[in-house]
């Protein structure tokens, strides 16, 4: 059985925490580890698997799983083409590795479970039903009438035990729907996740699909191995229809199966699904980092960095990030996209990064941006070396903070100890690498008329990132 990861998605619902360029799969939200390993590591058993990501996601996710104990291939789709299209470049690729006979079991990146014992258990229960050419699927065994997930209604039993043919699949209905629902018993939310051998998802994609098998079957036929990475063919991707697996198979197929899973499922959809999730105080507060509170009730509090206090309230979401504050109602919380369309529609840039980002070398952290100057605290991972790259128009000072710093600075290749600096004139050719066991700490002072990431000639660069 190969786990097959799915790491797309933007999670708009999480923001000012979940942003386009680092969306909530890689955030740290249920424990100490992100949302992606804790989708790795609750597979018993499991040493290898499948990861496919946005292109741009593609240093997070292997650094990710760098801490995980499985062996991953990371698929890089160039272009989004929802799960239908994902599903499929994973099931060529294995099929090409002559595993078209075995069975992939498909999870969404973001999901938590509070009962890993028990989907494993589940999942274990499923096998035979998918080796016998079943296409399965796992329905959430639902406790309250949700209205903001689809649901699928079993059908007759099959001979395997609490294993069910699939009915029908419905659309998020309304509550008094969603209530008679739960009431029957017959109905299971729909969780995203599926087992099936790989020569039958193709198979029953090219029977009720075939454009999109035809497209990624192109798209895989000029695949390009980049350090971690398998890249396939953009043009014949973009031509790929944009359809979820549902649409595209599940729905159409006479040899769909559903299982019941009740394990702690939450797919963290909004904050106030996360409230419901973690443990509360005797005020049924969640409270994450710095914070303070007076006469407070059933409000989550997430802090990253600084003190947050709070005085006389409830019910409230209240999100601290290092260039964003969200405060909102629970009852109001799935609206939040609201508030990041109008971020987008502004022109302003909270929606698609931290105000800390990540590069494949470390991060960066722009502390300080004035007219003609920017001040970044960098920090370097042992082993870390940025690309060898010019400006047109800054110039920038290197002050060390701690660490060794090994730096190009034109002709010159030389050592930089704690409280020394550089300075290095625009135009000029430079690196910095991080030769030590510890990171390297530094603070990057830019000056110049034009201060934007675009001015950024790289020669060589260790990440096959290109120009």
């Amino acid at each position: 059985m190969i786990p097959v990861v799915l790491c797309g998605g933007s999670g708009t619902r999480l923001w000012p925490m979940s942003r386009a360029q680092y969306p909530k799969q890689f955030l740290s939200l249920n424990s100490d580890k992100t949302m992606l390993q804790e989708t790795i590591d609750r597979l018993e058993g499991m040493q290898e698997g499948l990861v496919i990501c946005n292109e741009e996601h593609r240093f997070l996710v292997a650094e990710q799983l760098r801490h995980t104990a499985i062996q991953a291939d990371i698929l890089l789709e160039p272009v989004g083409r929802n799960t239908a299209p994902a599903i499929a470049l994973a099931a060529l690729q294995l099929e090409a590795a002559g595993r078209a006979s075995e069975l992939m079991l498909v999870l969404p990146a973001d999901h938590v479970f509070q009962n890993t014992h028990e989907l494993n258990r589940v999942v274990q229960l499923a096998a035979p039903v998918a080796n016998d050419g079943q296409l399965v699927t796992f329905g959430i065994v639902p406790h309250y009438p949700e209205t903001g997930f689809g649901y699928i209604k079993r059908g007759g039993e099959l001979d395997a035990d609490s294993v069910y043919k699939v009915a029908q699949f419905v659309e998020k209905p309304e509550l008094a729907t969603a209530q008679a629902y739960v009431d029957s018993g017959e109905y299971y939310w729909n969780s995203g996740m599926f087992l099936f051998r790989v020569d039958r998802y193709l198979e029953e994609l090219a029977k009720h699909s075939p454009q999109i098998l035809a497209s990624c079957r192109e798209a895989m036929q000029a695949t390009q191995a980049d350090l971690d990475f398998i890249r396939v063919d953009t043009a014949s991707f973009q031509s790929c229809p944009d359809d979820s697996i549902d649409y595209a198979v599940m729905e159409k197929t006479d040899a769909a199966a559903v299982i019941p899973l009740d394990a702690g499922w939450s797919d963290v959809g909004s904050w106030s699904a996360l409230w419901d999730l973690k443990e509360k105080d005797a005020n049924g507060n969640v409270l994450t980092g710095d914070v303070l509170t007076e006469s407070t009730n059933n409000t989550l509090v997430v802090s990253q960095e600084r003190l947050v206090t709070t005085l006389g309230i409830e019910d409230l979401i209240i999100v601290d990030t290092k260039d964003a504050v969200l405060v909102a109602h629970k009852d109001r919380i799935q609206d939040v996209k609201k508030l990041v369309a109008q971020i987008k529609t502004a022109g302003r840039n909270e929606h698609q990064q931290h105000r800390e980002v990540y590069r494949p070398w470390g991060c960066y952290d722009t502390i300080d941006l004035g007219e003609r100057y920017q001040v970044k605290r960098i920090t370097v991972n042992p082993g870390g070396r940025l690309s060898l790259q010019m400006h047109h128009h800054r110039a920038e000072h290197w002050i060390v903070v701690s660490g060794t710093a090994k730096v190009t600075n034109g002709e010159r290749e030389f050592l930089l100890q704690e409280n020394e600096s550089t300075y290095i004139p625009a135009g000029e050719k430079h690196r910095l690498e991080n030769p030590g066991k510890i990171p390297l700490e530094m603070i990057e002072v830019q000056s110049g008329t034009y201060l934007g990431e675009d001015d950024i000639v790289r020669f060589d660069d260790k990440y096959g990132r290109a120009e």
